[in-house]
């Protein structure tokens, strides 16, 4: 799949009933229903508070991919790409697509944590991080996963997340817009054949990202946590593949990446489906750069701050209100900032900066502008 066909399948096929960052159950369910005719589509558990927990199935191949999204409920948009990709499915009536169905099958968790989507948070219902449940399986969401993950008995896996705007595609001032890992399966970190596979699998994705965001993919921390479900089915010998959606120039609601995820998704499981994954095309893996945590959301350089020169970071909290995720300016740090980035800078060129009510400024303070001397500056995001 070139990059053009694939730019051109998410315009066409996009879902237009899923937008912004607020995805849960009553989103997707009208989704499922439209797709009945589609797929194979079940219930295969409940989350804490008995929400159903659906797996959908297509393809009749003996290849088989397993995916799972909203692992973490605020992080979204990995399952509004998902259903891009089903529309592309049911409706786009194409070689490729045919050959993905007869050479795999193809099981999908649209949303493993149904609670935590619902209170936008990162957790479930009982305060746990489902992604470092992986042995203990304390959790109904982590038991539902699991014996999924047993009875499916899946080649490869994709575990599909979302990333805060903090990272940086290497020591650079460029965002990672998209992330992938190919998760350690000891504490060794040892480059296993069972990892090569899922390397050459990002390799291939990066190709066609680096044709529309050169310089914005990177590779996330491989540290090895068992606890963690990637660690846990890549040491259980399945090539696991870990999606992070991050950010792009402006794109807070998430829908230029969504497109990049789209596009990722939809290319590994065609290059799964076409070609023999061996490994052997693993090594550049290697030159895709590490993420690390070098942007703010707002950097104000130069401030005059109680008499002295200092730079203000300026972070967004994600807050839901009125089922719309609204993102509150809150003042991060304050002093030297000059090994990071703003995804926004401003310069007051030595001007004071102060409160709205003209008080100092602190570290903490959620804020909705500032005034630089006697300038008006909004911190508050515009909608579109």
């Amino acid at each position: 799949m070139t990059s053009h066909t694939l730019q051109q399948l998410f315009k066409t096929y996009k879902e237009k009933q899923l937008h912004h960052r607020y995805i849960f159950s009553k989103h997707i369910l009208p989704l499922l229903k439209k797709h009945t005719s589609h797929f194979e589509i079940e219930v295969i558990g409940q989350s804490v508070l008995k929400e159903s927990i659906y797996a959908i199935k297509m393809g009749s191949g003996k290849t088989k991919i397993f995916m799972w999204s909203q692992m973490h409920g605020n992080e979204s948009t990995t399952t509004k790409a998902i259903f891009d990709m089903l529309n592309v499915f049911a409706e786009f009536d194409d070689a490729s697509i045919k050959t993905i169905l007869n050479q795999c099958t193809i099981a999908i968790i649209p949303m493993l944590n149904p609670d935590g989507a619902k209170a936008y948070t990162r957790l479930n219902a009982n305060q746990m991080d489902l992604n470092r449940d992986a042995q203990d399986l304390t959790q109904p969401e982590s038991l539902v996963l699991r014996q999924y993950f047993d009875a499916f008995q899946p080649h490869f896996c994709f575990n599909l997340h979302g990333q805060r705007t903090i990272f940086s595609a290497g020591n650079t001032n460029n965002s990672a817009t998209v992330s992938f890992l190919a998760p350690a399966q000891d504490a060794e970190c040892t480059i296993t054949k069972t990892r090569k596979k899922a390397m050459e699998i990002i390799v291939e994705m990066n190709k066609n990202l680096q044709k529309q965001i050169p310089n914005q993919v990177g590779i996330y921390d491989d540290a090895f946590n068992l606890n963690c479900v990637g660690d846990t089915f890549q040491s259980l010998n399945v090539p696991t593949v870990l999606f992070e959606a991050g950010h792009f120039v402006n794109d807070y609601e998430r829908e230029q990446v969504r497109g990049y995820i789209f596009q990722s998704i939809l290319l590994a499981i065609h290059f799964i489906a076409s070609a023999q994954i061996s490994g052997n095309g693993y090594k550049t893996y290697f030159k895709i750069p590490q993420n690390e945590k070098l942007f703010y959301d707002i950097v104000i350089r130069n401030a005059k701050i109680q008499a002295e020169i200092k730079d203000i970071a300026i972070q967004y909290q994600e807050i839901l209100k009125d089922e719309q995720i609204e993102f509150v300016p809150k003042i991060e740090k304050i002093g030297n900032l000059n090994a990071f980035f703003g995804h926004k800078e401003i310069d007051a060129k030595g001007k004071k900066v102060t409160h709205p009510n003209f008080e100092p400024l602190e570290e903490g303070n959620e804020i909705v502008f500032v005034w630089i001397d006697d300038d008006n500056i909004e911190l508050i995001m515009k909608k579109n």
